[in-house]
């Protein structure tokens, strides 16, 4: 029962089904949920919400603990640290690290963290670097993950496309998606792996509009320094990155006290 938990987050599994695929009792399984739900809480794997009556069940919704979640930023905050790691235009190499499936599995935890309580139904990313990090968060959130594109491709069909002002840089680019990939009143949670003008976030921003649906956040890997106002006032960032001719400074970005606040911490507890 909990691999086949752990394995669909979000979704409600019933009773009658547990109770068929071990040859059990209803009561049986319910204590036996009873003891997975205090051991979920008490190791910070997750919440296991029941659900009554006769078409309820049980849920898995994972998140990750404060404490947790701080020692892995801390540790990626050293590793990003690296003076060599320096690239032209004020940017870090971190292709590495978001290739690690340990970093995108902790990745897809504290984001999904973020939307315990509230309903998304998709994941947005732009074809970059950002793919790996949104699949990760769709694993965890058990929604579809969408990819816009910089150029349509024949095989996507029909697209719809925004042009936007890229905030670095302030060049008109142009953001495509296939018609087929939102549907009409969808929650899309916008995600992207570095951030400075935020031009890019809004272009998927206006995307999403075109689709007639609503953004339910946007999450950043990481936000580079920028002199200016960001095109993307609100916004979760894991990690802040200033870089100079020969020296990186890394901090934690605003996660940690946009989520942890006493009242969704203690939506966290229940």
């Amino acid at each position: 029962m909990t691999r086949y938990l752990l394995e669909r987050p979000h979704q409600l599994v019933s009773l009658t089904f547990f109770s068929e695929r071990y040859e059990s009792a209803k009561s049986s399984i319910s204590e036996d949920l009873t003891i997975l739900k205090r051991t979920f809480k008490t190791r910070g794997t997750g919440l296991l919400e029941t659900v009554p009556g006769a078409a309820g069940g049980a849920r898995f919704i994972p998140y990750i603990k404060k404490d947790e979640a701080s020692r892995f930023i801390d540790d990626v905050i050293t590793s990003l640290s690296e003076e060599d790691r320096f690239l032209p235009g004020g940017y870090v190499y971190m292709s590495d690290l978001l290739g690690r499936p340990g970093v995108l599995h902790q990745v897809g935890r504290l984001i999904a963290t973020q939307y315990v309580h509230d309903p998304v139904d998709a994941v947005m990313t732009v074809a970059t670097k950002g793919i790996p990090i949104a699949q990760s968060i769709a694993d965890y959130l058990n929604v579809p993950f969408v990819i816009a594109r910089h150029d349509s491709q024949i095989t996507e069909g029909s697209t719809v496309s925004v042009n936007y002002v890229s905030g670095s840089s302030s060049r008109i680019e142009k953001m495509a998606l296939s018609k087929r990939s939102l549907k009409p009143g969808s929650r899309v949670l916008i995600v992207d792996d570095f951030m400075k003008g935020g031009g890019t976030v809004g272009g998927m921003q206006s995307l999403v509009k075109e689709f007639d649906s609503t953004v339910a956040g946007v999450a950043v890997f990481a936000e580079g320094a920028f002199e200016g106002e960001r095109v993307v006032p609100n916004y979760t960032s894991l990690l802040r990155i200033h870089a100079t001719d020969d020296h990186v400074d890394v901090t934690p970005g605003n996660y940690l006290s946009e989520i942890y606040t006493p009242e969704r911490f203690s939506q966290l507890k229940d």
